[in-house]
């Protein structure tokens, strides 16, 4: 088992390049159809949510930037070490660290084209009064966000990991992507339209025997790090 587990080790540390999918990607999850098309720029729906996040803007405190500006810079399994504790770390866990980043790249994979294809406008960009706090770009590739995507699919994967936490983990996916709306640079239906693809693609992830097969190992070193039963 140990040597099986430095060869699996080996295979998911090393680095993936171009846009070929691990476990699932565009032609498995049909991620150009389950999505509608974005709002237009002149719509009531957008006029809407710019409105929203103009309230959400003038009532953020320094704080909450703080944390959406932390949220921006880790897109990786471990911004839910806040609900799985000081255990749940990069160092401790090599298996689950580098099976989490293969699940990330496909989030790139399912969400790059999308952004390609519906060229949504940045709010900034659309409403010069707004005043994000994170990144920004002048590129339109607003829907979905990829950030949220990212959150939502490391999120169902550890709960396939760590039932028992499954709804704390959800409500910090919710909040990690409730983010991208208070640093300023997603509309709220970016945010939906990244969580239908994020549970989309792990529906399709859930039926690719590699991904079982990386997961049963991942999860069984995740879950001896937390003292929690293995069987």
């Amino acid at each position: 088992m140990k040597k099986f587990a430095i060869a699996l080790l080996a295979i998911l540390a090393a680095p993936v390049f171009g846009a070929e999918p691990n476990f699932a990607g565009p032609a498995q999850t049909h991620a150009q159809w389950i999505l509608h098309s974005p709002p237009a720029p002149d719509s009531a729906v957008t006029r809407d949510e710019l409105a929203e996040l103009r309230r959400i803007q003038s009532s953020r405190t320094a704080d909450e930037e703080l944390q959406a500006q932390a949220d921006e810079a880790d897109e990786s399994l471990f911004i839910y070490k806040s609900v799985l504790g000081e255990k749940f770390n990069a160092a401790a866990l090599p298996l689950t660290t580098a099976f989490g980043k293969r699940v990330k790249h496909d989030e790139g994979v399912n969400a790059k084209p999308l952004k390609d294809a519906f060229k949504r406008v940045r709010p900034y960009n659309l409403d010069k009064s707004l005043k994000p706090v994170c990144k920004t770009k002048t590129i339109a590739d607003s829907y979905p966000s990829g950030h949220a995507t990212a959150g939502y699919l490391a999120a169902l994967t550890l709960i396939d990991m760590v039932p028992e936490q499954r709804d704390a983990i959800l409500a910090r996916a919710d909040a990690y992507a409730y983010n991208r709306l208070v640093c300023g640079v997603h509309f709220p239906s970016d945010i939906a339209a990244s969580k239908l693809l994020a549970y989309s693609t792990h529906a399709v992830m859930e039926t690719n025997p590699q991904y079982q097969a990386e997961l049963a190992a991942a999860r069984a070193e995740l879950r001896k790090q937390l003292d929690l039963p293995t069987d």
